[in-house]
C-alpha cells in the first residue's frame, strides 16, 4: 500500500504522499516560524479572522470551507488570527479560559485543562535547580492532555457537518477522541497497533463506544491507513496532523506561563517535555510565538523548549543531535513507553523550529531510566505513565551534562495518567508481602 494523506473537500479529493511532514525547504519553515516574525495579517479568505496558512509557501485557506489538513505545496498548516489577545483577555477556568487565542468561544466540552502543576520539593533538591514543577496533564478527563486538542478538533468536525471522526493511536488519542466524540454524538472510529496499546487504554475508547480496529503494525502503519481513509473521504482525521488540534494543546503553555508567573514572578526558564508526534512542542512554540507577537510576551522570556524521546523511538533527537533539517522515520520502534512509540513524527516541521528557536535540545532516555523516573514521581504522589516519566529523566541526564543550569526554573510536562498503564505502573511498584489472616499473623510479619 502507498500511504497518502488527504484533503477532503466535499466531493473533491487532493492526495499528497504520506512523506509530505518531512519534505520542504527548513530554512523557508524557520522563515515562517521564527520568534521575530511578525504578527500575521488576515488574508481575504480569513472568517472572523481565523485562517489556514502554510508553514512554508504561505499559503491562505478559508478555515471551515472544506475539509484540508495540507497545503496544496504539502506542507503542513498552521490556525492563525488576525487578533492575538494578551494575557489580560483570558477569563474563567479551563481550556475556554483562552477562548480568545481559539477559533470559538467554546468547543465540546467535558472540561478539560486547568491541571495541576506540582511542587516536588525533594526532586527539586536532587536536580539542584532554582525551580522545578510538574504540569500533570494526566488530570484531564480521559486521564491525558489529548483532551485539550479533543474539545477544540471535535468542535470544528461539527463546524464542517463530517459524519465519522477517526484516528491512529498509542492509546492516549483513542480514548480522548472516543469521549469527545460520544459528547457530540458522532460516530468514532480508532486505529491501533494490535499488542501495542495499554489496557486501560483500549477500555476507554470501547467504554464510550468507539469502534476499535486493531492493526497488524506499528502506530506509523495505523495512520498510513487512517490517512487512506481520510482521503477517501470515508473520516474526518482528528490526529495531531490536523492543526486546529494543537490549538487547544496550546493551553499547556498559556496555563504554565500563568502559575509560574504568579507563583514565582517570573516565567519558566525551561520546559521538558516527552515527544511522540511532536504536537505538544510545536503547540507550545505557537502558543509562545502568538504572545511575542502580541506583545504580551518578550523573546528573552520564551521558555527554552527541550525535548525527550525514549531510546528505541528516537527520530527527533537523532535529527536534533545531527543538526539535520528534516526528520528521518524510523521503521522499528520499541519502548515501554507506548505512548511515545512513534517512528515519523508527523509535526517535525513545526517542532524542529521550536526547539531550535528557543535554544533548546532533545535527549534520548532508556527505558530503565524511564522507569527510575516514574517510581520517583510516584514518590512525590505524582503518578504518571510511563512515558510521561520521560520528562524527569530527560532532565535528570541533561543536569548531570551541564545543560540543565542550577539557576533555572524548570516545568515538566507529564502527559498522561498512570492508570492509563496499570501494568506498567504495577511492575514498575512493589510486590504485595502474602501474610497470615490473623491480626497476631499481620503483626509479627511487620516485626520481621
Amino acid at each position: 500500500m502507498v500511504a497518502a494523506v488527504a484533503v477532503v473537500a466535499r466531493g473533491n479529493v487532493r492526495v499528497y504522499p504520506a512523506d509530505f511532514c518531512l519534505r520542504g525547504a527548513f530554512a523557508s519553515v524557520m522563515d515562517s516560524l521564527s520568534l521575530d516574525a511578525p504578527a500575521p495579517v488576515a488574508p481575504d479568505v480569513a472568517e472572523d479572522g481565523v485562517w489556514l496558512a502554510c508553514i512554508d509557501c504561505g499559503d491562505a485557506f478559508a478555515p471551515f470551507e472544506e475539509v484540508r489538513y495540507t497545503c496544496d505545496c504539502g506542507s503542513l498548516l498552521e490556525v492563525r488570527y488576525a487578533d492575538l489577545p494578551t494575557f489580560e483577555e483570558f477569563e474563567g477556568r479551563g481550556v475556554w479560559r483562552y477562548a480568545a487565542a481559539l477559533p470559538f468561544d467554546v468547543g465540546v466540552t467535558l472540561p478539560e485543562g486547568d491541571t495541576p502543576l506540582h511542587r516536588v520539593p525533594d526532586l527539586e533538591d536532587e536536580l539542584g535547580v532554582e525551580a522545578l514543577r510538574v504540569k500533570h496533564e494526566g488530570m484531564n478527563p480521559t486521564g491525558a492532555f489529548k483532551d485539550r486538542g479533543m474539545t477544540v478538533g471535535v468542535r470544528v468536525a461539527q463546524e464542517l457537518d463530517v459524519g465519522r471522526l477517526a484516528c491512529a493511536s498509542t492509546g492516549n488519542t483513542s480514548a480522548a477522541l472516543s469521549a469527545y466524540g460520544a459528547r457530540a454524538n458522532m460516530e468514532t472510529l480508532v486505529l491501533l497497533p494490535a499488542g501495542k496499546v495499554a489496557a486501560g487504554k483500549v477500555a476507554q475508547a470501547s467504554l464510550h463506544g468507539a469502534r476499535i480496529l486493531e492493526v497488524d503494525g506499528n502506530f506509523d502503519t495505523c495512520l498510513d491507513i487512517v490517512q487512506d481513509l481520510a482521503m477517501a473521504g470515508d473520516a474526518y482525521l482528528l490526529n495531531s496532523l490536523n492543526p486546529f488540534r494543537l490549538e487547544g494543546q496550546k493551553t499547556i503553555g498559556l496555563e504554565i506561563l500563568e502559575r509560574f508567573r504568579d507563583d514565582y514572578g517570573a516565567f519558566p526558564d525551561r520546559i521538558v517535555l516527552p515527544v511522540g508526534n511532536a504536537g505538544n512542542t510545536a503547540a507550545l512554540y505557537k502558543c509562545f510565538r502568538e504572545l511575542v507577537q502580541s506583545g504580551a510576551l518578550e523573546p528573552s522570556e520564551v521558555p527554552t523548549l527541550t525535548g525527550v524521546q525514549a531510546e528505541g523511538a528516537a527520530p527527533m533527537v537523532e535529527a536534533v543531535r545531527e543538526g539535520n533539517d528534516e526528520v528521518r522515520r524510523w521503521d522499528e520502534v520499541e519502548t515501554r513507553a507506548t505512548a511515545i512509540r512513534i517512528g515519523n513524527p508527523v509535526n517535525a516541521p513545526k517542532a524542529l523550529p521550536g526547539i531550535r528557536e528557543t535554544g533548546g535540545t532533545a535527549v534520548a532516555v532508556s527505558d530503565d531510566e524511564i522507569t527510575t523516573a516514574q517510581r520517583d514521581l510516584a514518590g512525590e504522589g505524582v503518578g504518571v505513565e510511563p512515558a510521561s516519566a520521560a520528562s524527569l529523566a530527560g532532565a535528570r541526564k541533561l543536569r548531570d551534562d551541564g545543560v540543565i543550569g542550577s539557576d533555572e526554573r524548570v516545568a515538566l510536562l507529564t502527559t498522561g495518567h498512570l492508570l492509563k498503564d496499570p501494568d506498567a505502573a504495577a511492575a514498575a511498584g512493589g510486590d504485595p508481602e502474602q501474610v497470615p489472616g490473623t491480626t497476631e499473623g499481620v503483626r509479627a510479619h511487620l516485626e520481621d
